[in-house]
């Protein structure tokens, strides 16, 4: 389970299945003092997810190598060398013929997955000549030149993609955080255009009220420093401050147990201190600011003490944390209401984008109208057809009728009859 939730979280396996062999340290910790204790069963805590577009393919492989003994044994013995390099994929080709038969199939629906993706993209752009083989190249999380095979290829590529993939991910959460702000701020300045100038001040008044508002919070102590960590001890686990113990924090906090405070058990220590800055009740709080602040608290957390850069943070380099002058006497924290997001030329920049986007789509908005227009016209023109040929129909029918019943007399002698 613990090189499972590496692989998941953070794609550096090596330190987490180095550790799986060893016990962790023995702490006593008195439950009954823990306010609100919440017993985990780490087996039922399902594996969050990735954010990658193959997450679940990633997960269900790893459910399947799980299964095998000896797979499971080579990977607890592995340096770090031997995972990123690939070596220890070549151990897939011991694996029982049950488990690559399992692994042959999950790659076979992954790759079908891709298809019917490329397929449904394609078809949206009435593209019809569609080579599959080709375009599958684009997704290096496995090996498309053998599609119905799961290889020890497959296994190096998943990993070393997952891994990058995942490096990138907070980068990529900062750079979406930041359009957010230049878009928000963007149709601020939007509205106040269209505003008379009465109007425009009371906006603008209104805006820097809210923004002092916002400003005017408690002190927020520095993430991962002593008085942080101590606010967690008393606040949420309602143990008293004069008895804080690092060892026994680790392991309140180790929440799944096994053995590391990932990054979703370090951003659940901030929850206090990102309260004292925002609050949902308040219009001047914005929650996706929120949670902008918690990945850079957590993100800086992880520089001072993550020193194998894992991604995950063992008792060892937690201890060793609170040895240094940063965790007794830390810098000022500066929350985002002290950050400048952007610059006016990356705002102009960003604009200029909008405009391009918004024309192209008008663009392709005139078009569709154009072609629901031409649409409704050849329909309006088959509904005519349609009519015209119904009373043709209709006329001939009457026709034929009149056709067969002659008009006749009195007798059945028929009007018309020649006089002798």
């Amino acid at each position: 389970m613990r090189w499972r939730t590496v692989l998941l979280r953070h794609c550096f396996l090596l330190v987490t299945c180095l550790l799986t062999a060893l016990e962790a340290v023995p702490i006593d910790i008195d439950k009954t003092k823990v306010k609100n204790p919440h017993p985990v069963d780490s087996a039922k805590i399902d594996p969050p997810d990735t954010g990658l577009y193959y997450d679940e393919y990633l997960k269900q492989v790893i459910d399947v190598l799980e299964t095998d003994n000896h797979f499971r044994e080579k990977l607890q013995k592995a340096d770090i060398e031997e995972i990123k390099s690939g070596r220890l994929s070549k151990e897939l080709d011991l694996v029982s013929h049950h488990v690559r038969t399992k692994l042959d199939e999950l790659k076979r629906q992954e790759v079908g997955r891709l298809r019917m993706l490329i397929k449904a993209k394609l078809d949206s752009h009435h593209d019809t000549g569609i080579d599959h083989h080709a375009l599958l190249k684009q997704f290096e999380h496995l090996n498309h030149l053998n599609p119905d095979k799961f290889e020890s290829t497959d296994l190096d590529m998943l990993i070393k993609a997952a891994t990058s993939d995942l490096e990138h991910y907070d980068k990529t959460r900062h750079e979406e955080f930041k359009k957010y702000e230049m878009m928000k701020e963007h149709e601020r300045r939007e509205y106040l255009k269209t505003l008379n100038e009465e109007k425009r001040k009371e906006e603008e008044s209104k805006f820097e009220e809210m923004k002092k508002k916002h400003e005017n919070h408690p002190k927020v102590n520095h993430p991962g420093s002593k008085d942080q960590l101590k606010e967690v001890w008393e606040q949420t686990d309602g143990l008293d401050p004069n008895d804080f113990n690092p060892k026994t924090f680790f392991k309140l906090h180790d929440v799944n147990n096994d053995g590391f405070l990932d990054e979703q058990e370090l951003e659940a220590l901030f929850t206090k201190e990102l309260e004292k800055v925002y609050d949902p009740k308040n219009e001047e709080d914005d929650m996706v600011e929120m949670e902008e602040e918690r990945l850079r608290m957590r993100e800086h957390v992880m520089n001072e003490v993550d020193s194998n850069k894992d991604r995950l943070v063992t008792l060892e380099e937690f201890l060793k944390a609170t040895e240094k002058k940063e965790f007794l006497e830390p810098d000022s924290w500066e929350t985002l209401d002290q950050q400048q997001f952007f610059t006016e030329e990356e705002l102009k920049e960003y604009e200029s984008l909008i405009s391009l986007q918004e024309n192209e789509l008008k663009k392709k908005a005139d078009e569709l109208q154009k072609q629901r227009e031409e649409l409704q016209r050849q329909h309006d023109q088959l509904e005519a057809q349609k009519m015209e040929y119904h009373q043709v129909v209709q006329q001939m029918e009457q026709k034929k009728l009149q056709q067969e019943i002659s008009p006749s007399g009195p007798g059945g002698h028929s009007q018309f009859e020649p006089r002798m």
